[in-house]
């Protein structure tokens, strides 16, 4: 079984558009879910082997914080590469996510590729 590099976004089209970017790392598979109960079910799973993690910042009734703050308290992923994309036009936004454990931030609109260099360096 691949490794997981697991999105979770609740947008449709940045989900896929993300998705696209990272499916074709080596070695890796880009499973997309749309919030973070779902994304800490699919953690949960021991036989699922997570490799990272790209979140939204703002979902339905959660935000990506509430999910890096459960990986965090989780000693299996409290060092889990984490990158936080975001369209909240909030400028201390990406120090708060950092100072939530976060390992990087991405403002919306954001180069899929980039986040991809960003991950691939990470992995490496």
């Amino acid at each position: 079984m691949s490794r997981i590099i697991l999105i979770v976004e609740d947008s449709e089209v940045c989900a896929v558009t993300l998705q696209t970017a990272l499916e074709s790392m080596r070695g890796l598979e880009a499973w997309s879910v749309r919030g973070v109960k779902e994304a800490l079910s699919v953690v949960a799973d021991e036989a699922t082997e997570i490799a990272a993690v790209v979140t939204d910042m703002h979902m339905q009734r959660q935000d990506g914080f509430e999910l890096i703050d459960q990986l965090r308290g989780n000693p299996r992923y409290a060092g889990l590469p984490v990158l936080m994309v975001s369209g909240d036009s909030d400028p201390l936004l990406p120090k708060r996510a950092l100072a939530h454990g976060a390992n990087a931030f991405f403002a919306k609109p954001y180069s899929p590729a980039e986040v991809r260099r960003t991950l691939e360096k990470m992995l490496c």
